[in-house]
Formats: structure tokens, sequence, C-alpha cells
């Protein structure tokens, strides 16, 4: 039986300004992760539909489409019944036009809207009872419940937080705009250089800087199989990624140092102690909260009593991996954690497909999508 055809997605449209803040599109809108991905689906016998008849491995804009109206009426013209979203999405977004009419992997635009904003998901996360790291919000200027830069020294100490501390956009991408200050000082400067540049606005996150080890872990949604079949959990976690070889506290971008130079799953053993347990259990019921239908992934670091806390809930991770020409090194961090369980690559895109969906037509929505698989 031959599969659904299936397109893949990448961000064409300019990111939106949200409230002053806005998160830089990645250069190339993801265009190589949606590749791969749709390199592995075809690799393992799936139907994927390309704008090219006979896409080059080497030439990633030849296996994806663009996110807009256009790009993705060609989809369907060509034959899509389901869009893989492989892109930011906001609400207004063109794809919230189909989501009754063609199967999704990917999130709702408006929920990956409200959980990109860093503070405020971390704010939601914390009242809800999980480990999240102290933050409040900066700018340059008196508004209501943000703290002025003139008044950042005081806002620290009312709230303990002593340097280190970090400085970073409240809708970044990766660790673009993130800064690790010492002092006051440097934590004016690194505040007034990110806001005068406005590259992610005219708003920033002070938060504590945990100096304990680093891991990073990738949720996966209910509809997706768990690699030990016997299992059919809600929200499930791939094994946690350890990050190590951080200058200055902070992981390098992936863009100039590939992940899988500065990452490895955890090992087995490392997998029952209590306080790993413990953030597993925290970034599944995370991946609840904010309703995640396809993968996320949620960056942890543990404080000085060893206890890990959440700081970075990423709705759309990165999802690079092998298969295609000069590839073999742009595993992504969902793809070592998978791997560390027996799957590869194409094992975890197609665990990510298995989890497609469909919203419920406007007369019949109860609030719940169509989960398909």
């Amino acid at each position: 039986m031959k599969s659904a055809p299936i397109a893949v997605l990448f961000q064409a449209l300019p990111p939106p300004i949200i409230d002053g803040l806005r998160k830089e599109a990645k250069p190339g809108g993801y265009s190589d992760g949606g590749a791969d991905i749709a390199f592995a689906l075809r690799s393992a016998g799936r139907t994927v539909v390309t704008p090219v008849d006979a896409p080059d491995p080497h030439t990633a804009l030849d296996w994806v489409f663009p996110d807009t109206e256009d790009g993705i009426s060609a989809a369907i013209a060509a034959g899509a019944s389901i869009l893989w979203a492989n892109t930011v999405l906001f609400a207004g977004h063109p794809l919230e036009g189909v989501l009754s009419d063609y199967d999704i992997v990917g999130q709702l635009p408006a929920a990956m809207q409200a959980f990109d904003d860093k503070f405020g998901t971390n704010q939601m996360l914390a009242d809800a009872g999980l480990p999240v790291a102290r933050s409040f919000l900066l700018s340059g200027e008196d508004r209501a419940n943000i703290i002025a830069l003139r008044d950042v020294e005081q806002a620290c100490a009312d709230r303990a937080m002593a340097f280190p501390l970090i400085v970073k956009p409240v809708r970044g991408r990766g660790s673009q705009g993130v800064t690790r200050v010492t002092n006051i000082e440097a934590l004016r400067s690194s505040a007034s250089a990110l806001m005068e540049a406005a590259t992610f606005g005219d708003m920033l996150m002070v938060e504590e800087y945990l100096d304990g080890d680093e891991m990073t872990v990738t949720v996966m949604p209910p509809a997706s199989p768990h690699p030990d079949a016997t299992l059919t959990p809600a929200h499930w976690a791939l094994r946690p990624v350890f990050r190590f070889d951080q200058p200055g506290g902070v992981a390098p971008y992936n863009g100039d140092v590939p992940v899988t130079a500065n990452s490895v799953a955890i090992d087995q053993e490392r997998l029952l102690d209590p306080a790993i347990v413990a953030m597993i259990d925290a970034c599944v019921a995370a991946a609840a909260l904010v309703d995640a239908r396809t993968a996320i992934r949620i960056d942890c670091r543990a404080d000085a009593e060893g206890t890990f806390k959440l700081f970075d809930l990423n709705m759309k991770p990165n999802m690079t991996g092998p298969g295609r020409p000069g590839r073999n090194d742009q595993d992504c961090l969902s793809a070592i954690a998978a791997r560390a369980d027996g799957w590869t690559y194409v094992d975890l895109i197609c665990g990510m497909l298995a989890a497609h969906w469909r919203e419920a037509p406007a007369a019949d929505q109860s609030g719940t999508a169509e989960r398909q698989g």
C-alpha cells in the first residue's frame, strides 16, 4: 500500500514582531533540517513530494516547500496529504487555514507563539510546581511588571539572584544573544548592547545561572511509538543528553560547533539517579502542559544542590540528521538521544510522523484535535 504523501515546509516567512519581541530567523529557515527529514522519510519508503521532480541530495531547497500561502498551496497541489511544519509557527500563520483539511506534523501555531515566550512559559511551568530557573524581565525604561535597566541591581538583590547571571532574549533561538555576566557592570553593558541592537526586540530576560551539569531532554508526543514496544505512554522522554565544553558557561551556537562535538547521551546507570529521574518527570509534565503535538526539547541545568531546573523549552527544536551527502556529523540533540536507545535518525523521524494530527472542523471542535498515527 502506498503511504500518504508528505511535504516538508521550511521557514520562508519573516518572523513577526510579537509584543515588541522577535525570534530571529535561522539562516536558511531550517531548510537543511527539512531536507534531512524529507530524505530520511523517502529512504524509509515513505512517499515524499518535493518542489522538483528529481531532488538533488546536495541541495536542501529541492526537498522542501516554503511555509508561505503559495508554498503550502504548491505542496498540496503536488499531492501532499501530510504537511510537516519544520518551521517556526505563530498565530495567523498560513498553515492555520488547512489544519482541518490536512494532517500535520508540528505544533498548533497559536501554541508555538505562546510558548516561544521563554519568560511567560517558565512562569507558567513554575506556577504548576515544576522546578524552573528564576528570572525577571528587563527593559530600557519603566514598564508595568518589567524592571528598568537603571533598577536592575536592586532587582537582583530583591530576588537574591547573585552573580554570575544569564542575560538572554525572551524569544531567542539556540544560544543567540545569550551571555553569562559576572558583575553588575557586565550585566548593564550586555543588556544595553542587546537592546540597542534590537535584534530580539526591546526586552530581555535576566536569569539565575546554574553551575551544575547541563542536560537536554527531548519529549515525544503520545502517538509516537516508544522504542520499547511494550510501552504505550502519554508524552514520554528520550534519554537525556549531557552538554559539555561550554565556553563562558553557554553552549555554542550549533551553526558554529556541531552538537555532536559537545554532547553525549548519558549512560544507563545515570538514568537511575533520582535527580535525573525527577528532571525527566518534570520535562514530561511540561510537555503535557504545553500540549506538545510533536517533539519538543527542554534544556535543564543542576543548581548547587544538584537539583535540575528547567530553563528553556523549545517548541521547535533542531531536527537535522545524517543521510544526505556531507551530513554525517549533523545529528541533532534529539537524534543523539534516540540513537542511545537503539533508534536511528530515520527511526526518530518516522516516530515523529506517527504522531501526525488533524484539527477537528470548527463546527465539530470539542477542544481537542483528532490524533492519528
